[in-house]
């Protein structure tokens, strides 16, 4: 079975409330246990014009499905289906706040990979800051920029570094187990960002580490959402980021 099938496995059932397909950033409403909670997800797109269809069949009755039912796109080929299922499936994720911490992505790493070598896969904006803290760093990206590496480098790359980081997009674009299985046993495994879903699950795969995100100011959230917003700027409307640790991990959340 794979993880994301594991983490739906999971799931509770709740009522979806809303789903808007940002620029950059997926977001799904659910109504879970009495609760409503929204959950991101990076939006991809599919690669092809209009030629290929609608990209959401269903846009414009998204709110039809059970929770459950949009989470479970999380596992379909097509990426604009798969952005909205990965932001449901982090909606209606059971929430354990006391194993939270409030994490920097950046601070976590620095502490983790001082005189180590650091693969980190999805070039995130703090990589110019990171690298001086750091053994080495080698950044693997689907998009390279200058001194990335291309994402066919990974095998070459990640069974060598002493600690990796992976993108929550490979949740997103179904590259998490391949990535996963290319890591040395010996290395600890991050995986962060906001598409990152915050279950125990993955703390018993191979992940040590998980960063993600929690939308504490929906309506805010949605509207900077749906007008285009980059992270910077959800974050800023409302969304905390967490950590969770698997035991033995937790010095490092300090």
């Amino acid at each position: 079975m794979g993880i994301t099938q594991a983490i739906l496995d999971t799931l509770p059932d709740g009522v979806v409330r809303d789903v808007r397909i940002g620029l950059h950033w997926t977001a799904a409403v659910v109504e879970v246990e009495g609760e409503v909670r929204c959950g991101l997800a990076a939006t991809l797109r599919r690669q092809g014009g209009h030629e290929l269809g609608p990209a959401v069949p269903r846009a414009g009755e998204l709110e039809s499905y059970s929770g459950r039912e949009l989470a479970d796109l999380a596992l379909a080929p097509e990426p604009e289906l798969s952005s909205v299922g990965v932001a449901a499936l982090n909606a209606l994720a059971p929430r354990n706040p006391r194993a939270w911490r409030e994490g920097n992505a950046e601070e976590i790493l620095a502490r983790l990979g001082e005189h180590k070598r650091v693969a980190l896969v999805g070039h995130f904006p703090f990589v110019q800051r990171l690298r001086p803290k750091l053994g080495s760093l080698d950044v693997i990206e689907r998009d390279p920029r200058e001194g990335d590496h291309p994402e066919s480098a990974a095998p070459d790359i990640l069974p060598h570094a002493d600690v990796v980081a992976i993108t929550g997009m490979a949740f997103v674009n179904h590259s998490l187990e391949g990535l996963l299985g290319l890591c040395s046993p010996e290395s600890t495994i991050m995986v962060l960002g906001p598409s990152t879903p915050l279950s125990s699950v993955l703390l018993d795969s191979s992940v040590a580490l998980v960063s993600g995100s929690i939308v504490t100011h929906i309506d805010q959230v949605l509207r900077a959402v749906s007008q285009g917003a980059g992270f910077h700027q959800v974050h800023q409307a409302g969304v905390r980021l967490v950590t969770l640790a698997r035991p033995g991990f937790e010095a490092v959340l300090a």
